[in-house]
């Protein structure tokens, strides 16, 4: 494999923490309740925040609100976003390889991709394409934001890799026509990656 683009929730940080108990305090203040909120953040976790709403079947007038409110909420708790182990090495090293290109596939919006990812973390110069939530109408497990990532990087899909750790991800890589790679370490759901479809980098 030549190219690799990469999913950052649960690929590349945890942010698990940050966005999923800020989901839960917005969801009670506006009324609602779930039997079993642990299982939806887990379910709900590394989702475009639009479409996790709407998975929860809020009324598409509340969406905006809401979302504006879940993200304001989450990004107060960014202290309890980790680096996991390792990657800035891994990047590094990746990056250094010749013919070797990276990219970012994200469900984050263009901001926050900015403001708590490019600015925060000095290996996020190594990734010369991002496509973000708001590059797409559709989003994973639609293929759409991985063959956009794949055009701007002008790759041929028998040499690129998709590196991420939500049955999502999985499902995206194979509409898109790519090998899948899962980030085993930062799966919420690590049962639903199946062996068959994992490689090693």
């Amino acid at each position: 494999m030549k190219n690799f683009i990469f999913d950052i929730d649960g690929t590349l940080i945890d942010t698990f923490n940050m966005y999923m108990p800020a989901l839960m305090e917005i969801l009670k203040d506006h009324g609602y309740r779930f039997a079993d909120p642990a299982r939806l953040k887990k379910n709900l976790y590394g989702i475009a925040a639009v479409d996790a709403l709407q998975q929860l079947n809020i009324p598409a007038g509340e969406i905006a609100v809401i979302n504006r409110e879940w993200l304001t909420r989450a990004y107060q708790r960014f202290d309890q976003v980790r680096l996991l182990d390792g990657i800035p090495v891994v990047i590094e090293q990746l990056a250094a390889r010749p013919d070797t290109k990276l990219a970012i596939v994200t469900s984050k919006t263009r901001a926050e991709y900015q403001q708590y990812f490019q600015d925060q973390y000095q290996f996020a110069k190594n990734f010369t394409v991002v496509v973000t939530a708001d590059d797409t109408a559709a989003h994973k497990p639609a293929p759409e934001p991985l063959l956009l990532a794949m055009h701007r990087l002008a790759v041929d899909p028998a040499t690129t890799v998709y590196i991420g750790d939500m049955p999502t991800d999985m499902q995206a890589a194979h509409a898109a026509g790519i090998c899948f790679a899962g980030a085993m370490y930062g799966a919420v759901h690590p049962e639903q990656l199946a062996p068959a479809d994992l490689l090693m980098i």
